[in-house]
C-alpha cells in the first residue's frame, strides 16, 4: 500500500493562481457596477418621465381647475381676488411635486453604493491575502 503524500504548491502556482482569481474578481465587480449603473440610468428615465407627466397634469390643471375655482369665488369676492387665491393654490401644488421629483434626482440616490461598498471589502480581502 502506497500512501501518497500532497506536495506543496509553488510560490509561482500560488502567485499564478492569485492573479487568475483577482482578475476575475475585477471582472465580476465590473459587471456589478455596470449592472447598477444601468438601474441608477432606469430610475433616471423613470424621474424624468415623471417630471414630464407631472409638468403636463399641472398644465392641465391650472386651465380647468383654476377658471372653474375663479368663477366659483367670484360669486363671493372680487374676480380679480379669486383668480390671485386660486393661482397661488396651484404654485404651492406644482412647488411640491417639483420637489419630490428633483430629490429622486440627487446624486446621493443615484450613486453605485452597493458596488463601492463591495469593492471596499473585495480590497481588504486583498490586502489581508496579501500580508
Amino acid at each position: 500500500m502506497t500512501i501518497e503524500i500532497p506536495t506543496s504548491r509553488s510560490f509561482m502556482a500560488l502567485f499564478t493562481d492569485l492573479l487568475r482569481e483577482s482578475r476575475e474578481l475585477v471582472r465580476t465587480e465590473v459587471r456589478l457596477v455596470r449592472a447598477e449603473l444601468s438601474d441608477k440610468v432606469t430610475q433616471m428615465q423613470t424621474a424624468g418621465i415623471a417630471l414630464i407627466a407631472a409638468a403636463v397634469c399641472i398644465l392641465v390643471a391650472l386651465v380647468v381647475l383654476s377658471q372653474a375655482l375663479v368663477v366659483a369665488l367670484a360669486t363671493v369676492m372680487q374676480p380679480a381676488l379669486a383668480a390671485l387665491l386660486v393661482g397661488i393654490v396651484f404654485l404651492v401644488v406644482a412647488a411640491i411635486l417639483f420637489a419630490k421629483a428633483r430629490s429622486n434626482l440627487k446624486p446621493a440616490n443615484l450613486t453605485p453604493d452597493r458596488s463601492a461598498e463591495q469593492l471596499g471589502k473585495d480590497s481588504r480581502m486583498v490586502k489581508e491575502h496579501l500580508s
